[in-house]
């Protein structure tokens, strides 16, 4: 099949389209091949320019300049989370939300927030429509079927980062916490405080990556201080109370001893700590507890819940610097963000008592 028949159009003089078909590759490499952007290869450059001269094309300038012209809007895709009110809007995200438009208009940029389904081809929109000049993405469900969709847009030359987990070998870029220091900070703080039978609920797989970060440093923090990590101490659960309630209620099912539980978010420590208290244990006396992110509602929860604080304000800085790089054709990288923990009362120990730093390695090791 000729290009012109697999774009449906009769003969006429060559576009970009044309090219791409010919060189295998997507419209948009071909326009940044054409302009000498570095993101492409010199191998594919080569072969864009190969065809491009085989077929006389010709750059129309006044048609370049307008594809080219940026829009100043950045694109922010939320999407939808299983929540027990309407807002399906994982409420961590809306402090993150905040920071990214504060930032994105510091720079002079409008944002466009959308919310997305996971089923949606938001792959396929804003930044091909001119609608804006890149995407910051929040949220994503499944990793595994949610990696396809940014294969994609990798593919198609979009500019696009996301908050999440970073990791080598994945495509795009990918701003988020250091998970794995979390995780290893909150169980260290549980041991330093004299708990030794520690639980994890939360999704400990690849299809859950940063929970998977976040169980990978409460195990290396058992084995520094010589307690073993016991799978019936491991229970799934996707970020909702609901989840964390079901998944405490399988842990007392199962009649596992555990004297504390380090929730994967703090909505699945929230469940945790509902369920707890509905089996009459009380929390922190019997069991400590604690989360991770720290949304509004962990420090009104009753006892108020300990958790490893991510800093939004700084992630949304840092998203839209990433993003705003890339537009320029720059070439940001990856970065992983600090974590803070927050001593509350769900842990069983005030702020004013909480083991420092090198207390907590201290106490680990006796």
């Amino acid at each position: 099949m000729s290009s012109d028949r697999a774009h449906g159009r009769g003969p006429g003089k060559a576009t970009s389209f044309d090219i791409a078909y010919q060189a295998g590759v997507s419209q948009p490499t071909v326009s940044r091949a054409l302009r000498g952007s570095p993101r492409v290869s010199e191998e594919t450059r080569k072969r864009v320019l190969a065809v491009a001269q085989q077929l006389n094309y010709k750059v129309d300038k006044n048609a370049s300049n307008l594809r080219f012209q940026r829009s100043s809007t950045l694109a922010l895709l939320i999407f939808e989370d299983p929540t027990s009110d309407d807002s399906a809007i994982n409420p961590f995200f809306v402090s993150m939300l905040g920071s990214i438009t504060r930032a994105s208009a510091q720079r002079g940029y409008d944002l466009l927030v959308s919310f997305q389904q996971q089923a949606d081809d938001w792959h396929e929109e804003y930044e091909d429509t001119r609608k804006a000049d890149g995407l910051i993405l929040l949220g994503y469900g499944d990793y595994l079927l949610y990696r396809e969709r940014l294969e994609r847009l990798t593919e198609q030359g979009t500019h696009f980062v996301r908050w999440g987990a970073v990791q080598p070998g994945q495509p795009g870029l990918s701003i988020g916490s250091d998970n794995a220091q979390g995780g290893y900070e909150a169980a260290g703080h549980l041991i330093a405080l004299g708990r030794r039978c520690l639980a994890f609920i939360g999704g400990a797989s690849r299809g859950c990556p940063e929970f998977l970060d976040r169980y990978r440093g409460f195990v290396r923090a058992l084995e520094d201080a010589r307690l073993t990590a016991t799978p019936e101490l491991q229970v799934d659960a996707i970020t909702t109370e609901e989840a964390g309630y079901a998944a405490t209620s399988e842990l007392l099912r199962r009649g596992a001893r555990f004297d504390a539980v380090v929730g994967a978010s703090d909505l699945i420590a929230l469940g945790a700590m509902h369920a707890l208290q509905d089996h009459g244990i009380e929390v922190p006396a019997a069991v400590a507890v604690v989360g991770f992110d720290d949304i509004p509602a962990a420090g009104f929860a009753n006892p108020p819940l300990t958790t490893i604080a991510q800093n939004t304000r700084l992630a949304g800085e840092v998203l839209v610097d990433t993003l705003l790089r890339q537009i320029r054709d720059e070439h940001p990288e990856g970065r992983m963000l600090p974590t803070r923990l927050v001593v509350r009362r769900s842990c069983g120990a005030s702020p004013a008592s909480a083991p420092r730093p090198r207390a907590r390695a201290a106490a680990a090791l006796k």
